[in-house]
């Protein structure tokens, strides 16, 4: 970790001030993951969509920073910080956008669908939204087998149209599961604003017909996500039923980066950039009486440092052959169908 230099007199114990400045390390490390990770396709080394999260980087930092070893989470396409809070090697990552046979899928598909269930990770489908239903299932299995863990849903107001959202949350309500579902709403719905996607205001007020509560954050402000993700993960976790947590943000750039967000105004754009979650974490850092400087030199050194380090890996790693495309799409004749099952093959099958 770097110096912290904090001002005489501060009451804050060191594992609190290097919690701090490790969220800060996090958001840094995602943003820049993902500015290179824009570079990069504009330099054709990415396969498939590349959908850029910055701007909502304390989201992802705040929601999953209180999460435990064993919980699940259904990130969204934008999520890629959440593979990163997860404990995900970045190289992995990376290869996985470049279609390396290191990747996550061994080169199979894009990022948008690479999930990593070793660290928690469920992969994302193209319906946005259907994520959901899973969370809701993984939940109802920590309950059934009373397991102390909690499973984490993300979502856009966009995809809290679809049917499939409301049928995961209303199953969660009726049989009190242990999820949390979020909503990133940053507004747009790729090209379809906020106004045109719904008739309320905020997404959080729909919780209530389920039978849970929500709650609405500012998703720029780390420390506000932070400490209603703490509380609220903590009941889900203790037994009290899911809930909705809502975080308001923005996404800097277009749906993904073939969109040029020309429905957008530019002075909307520039508002919500003056409300960038990483500059504002710096002011609070400096507050406290940090040298926000000297921090802010060593933690983007470390952040490009690991970036550069993924990018060498992903770059170095082979092509998948052609031939292993047809793996991993059955089951080997002969395997079971579970770890506990008996094998099919034996004498007792039948």
């Amino acid at each position: 970790m770097p110096e912290t230099n904090v001002a005489r007199g501060s009451v804050e114990t060191a594992p609190r001030v290097e919690y701090e400045l490790q969220l800060y390390y996090w958001m840094k490390l995602i943003r820049a993951f993902e500015e290179r990770v824009s570079r990069l396709h504009r330099q054709n080394k990415i396969l498939g969509g590349v959908y850029s999260g910055a701007g909502q980087e304390a989201i992802v930092t705040g929601i999953c920073a209180p999460l435990h070893d064993g919980d699940f989470v259904a990130p969204l396409h934008r999520d890629m910080g959440v593979f990163i809070m997860r404990g995900v090697d970045p190289g992995r990552l990376m290869a996985q956008l470049m279609g390396k046979e290191t990747g996550l899928s061994r080169g199979k598909d894009s990022f948008l669908h690479g999930g990593d269930l070793e660290h928690g990770v469920f992969g994302s489908t193209s319906m946005l939204g259907a994520s959901i239903p899973v969370a809701a299932g993984a939940a109802l299995k920590f309950k059934m087998k009373k397991e102390p863990n909690v499973a984490v849903a993300f979502f856009g107001e966009g995809a809290s149209s679809r049917g499939d959202v409301h049928e995961g949350m209303n199953f969660a309500g009726v049989h009190k599961l242990p999820v949390v579902f979020v909503c990133e709403n940053n507004r747009y719905a790729y090209s379809t604003p906020l106004e045109k996607q719904m008739a309320i205001e905020d997404v959080a007020d729909r919780a209530v017909a389920y039978g849970f509560k929500g709650h609405v954050c500012s998703g720029n402000d780390l420390l506000a996500v932070l400490e209603l993700s703490e509380r609220v993960i903590a009941r889900t976790r203790a037994g009290e039923g899911p809930a909705l947590i809502e975080c308001k943000t923005y996404r800097y750039r277009g749906h993904s980066e073939h969109d040029a967000a020309l429905y957008r105004d530019a002075e909307e754009l520039i508002e919500w950039q003056s409300r960038d979650p990483i500059p504002s974490f710096e002011f609070y850092l400096e507050k406290k009486g940090h040298d926000i400087k000297r921090i802010r030199e060593q933690i983007d050194e470390r952040a490009k440092q690991a970036v550069q380090a993924a990018v060498d890996f992903a770059e170095s790693s082979p092509l998948p052959e052609p031939q292993e495309a047809l793996e991993d799409i059955y089951a080997p004749p002969g395997a079971p169908i579970s770890p506990n099952a008996p094998n099919p093959s034996s004498n007792g099958a039948r």
